[in-house]
């Protein structure tokens, strides 16, 4: 679209234009890219954060040193005269100043629907619980390895607002539940729930308001790709749309099927590829790849081409990555589990026997639902951080116990109890922000520890 049709897009879906007088709440990734958008649009615009010094505080008065910035809280001042809130994802809508600016007649409006008012290409939308951004980066590879200019983002990497670009033939962007409970426009050619288990219920109403917020993908009239094994998920579909499905437990649309001893990923009755090609552990990667297969058809993907980029993916850093084998025990990176489903994920599709290390902030979930997988899978399980207790009384003793510090001291213990044969996998199924920067932080220091045994 050229700049005269994303000004049109804007006005005639977001009431946005050269009078409107914008506030920009947060100053991250997302809050910078929707500044330099707005910019590039000559779209007046102010921006407010919360701390003192925001990351890229010193980035946005270099690039654009006229703009009125406002830092170490939230000033009313600056909401009082704002048209428009574009609010970051990290930043919860329930505060104050955002809910008094929204009741006199403040928009609120997301960098995702800039992005969806500034684009013709299609857009396939991915969220869920568990697996978006494995699900995003293999819908991209296969784009690409389709002949298809694809560009990928969103919550995963790029924020979306950087990726617009003529070039681009297919836009993949993951969304989080933050970003879908302030989206007013998007108009994905395709969408999926991949998943809904509890995550984030200190920032939504309860799991039917999670859920409700995951949902929100769908609005528009494209295509749908729901998961068949969700009972959430499916209870989603909507009748009178186009709609695919993707199961590892039924004979129905994109699934796992056996055939002569082999299990094969199918699309109906059409084999495309056997499961033992996939270089990935665990049944729900199979489950990420079917998804993204339906999700590739959906979109017209060549079937060659996206099982061929399937063979080649080999998954992304801190999900179920495999980091050594050593002394006959496998040890796996899962950091990105910041939930309870995704390490419920990752010890259901462990074939071996698992030391399991746990522990972080909860965020509020109900950790008994960890128990049946943990008595299915786990010989023990090393707790840490915050909510260490917690899980300790969820567990009530169905296997043993340990508590620790830290991850390397979880990592020490763990080679103490892991047996030739074994796997200890870190999946802490909460998040990571009592102890660590992030996940990522957990991970490379669980890694690093990992590999000083063998230094």
């Amino acid at each position: 679209m050229n700049r005269k049709a994303i000004e049109e897009s804007l006005n005639a879906q977001l009431l946005l234009n050269k009078e409107s007088k914008v506030l920009v709440v947060g100053l991250g990734k997302t809050g910078f890219s929707v500044a330099k958008f707005l910019n590039q649009q000559s779209i007046p615009f102010a921006v407010i954060d919360s701390r003192d010094k925001p990351p890229l505080n010193d980035a946005l008065l270099a690039d654009y040193p006229d703009t009125p910035v406002f830092t170490g809280g939230f000033d009313e001042a600056a909401f009082n005269v704002a048209t428009h809130l574009i609010v970051s994802p990290g930043v919860s809508l329930q505060e104050v100043s955002i809910q008094k600016a929204l009741l006199v007649g403040a928009k609120l409006v997301s960098d995702i629907d800039l992005f969806a008012c500034s684009t013709d290409k299609p857009i396939v939308a991915i969220t869920g619980s568990n697996g978006k951004s494995t699900v995003t980066t293999m819908l991209g590879a296969m784009g690409n390895a389709s002949g298809v200019k694809t560009a990928i983002g969103g919550n995963l990497g790029t924020p979306a607002l950087d990726l617009l670009n003529e070039d681009v033939e297919l836009y993949v962007i993951e969304l989080s539940s933050f970003q879908l409970e302030r989206v007013s426009v998007l108009k994905a050619q395709v969408a999926t729930v991949l998943n809904v288990t509890e995550d984030h219920l200190d920032r939504h109403d309860g799991i039917k308001g999670y859920a409700k917020e995951k949902q929100k993908i769908f609005s528009g009239h494209g295509s749908m790709v729901l998961n068949e094994d969700d009972s959430i998920v499916k209870a989603m579909e909507d009748l009178g749309r186009k709609t695919a499905f993707f199961t590892v437990n039924k004979k129905k649309g994109f699934h796992l099927q056996n055939y002569e001893g082999e299990n094969w990923l199918m699309d109906n009755d059409q084999s495309l590829m056997r499961q033992q090609e996939l270089p990935l552990e665990g049944l729900h990667n199979v489950a990420n790849a079917l998804a993204a297969l339906a999700l590739g058809s959906a979109v017209g993907l060549n079937v060659e081409a996206m099982c061929h980029a399937l063979r080649k993916f080999k998954g992304l850093s801190h999900r179920m990555q495999r980091i050594a084998k050593i002394k006959g025990v496998t040890w796996v990176n899962d950091s990105k589990a910041t939930n309870i489903g995704a390490c419920v994920a990752a010890l259901q599709g462990s074939q071996n026997k698992v030391v399991l290390i746990a522990g972080g902030d909860a965020k509020g979930a109900d950790m008994k639902e960890l128990i049946p997988a943990i008595k299915e899978k786990s010989k023990c399980v090393v707790l840490m951080g915050k909510d260490a207790c917690l899980i300790d009384d969820a567990i009530n003793g169905c296997v043993p116990t340990y508590k620790v510090g830290t991850v390397q001291q979880a990592v020490q213990l763990a080679a103490t109890l892991a047996s030739d044969g074994d796997s200890v996998l870190l999946s802490p199924a909460c998040a990571s922000i009592d102890q660590y920067k992030n996940y990522k932080d957990r991970g490379d220091k669980f890694t690093v520890a990992v590999m000083e045994q063998v230094a």
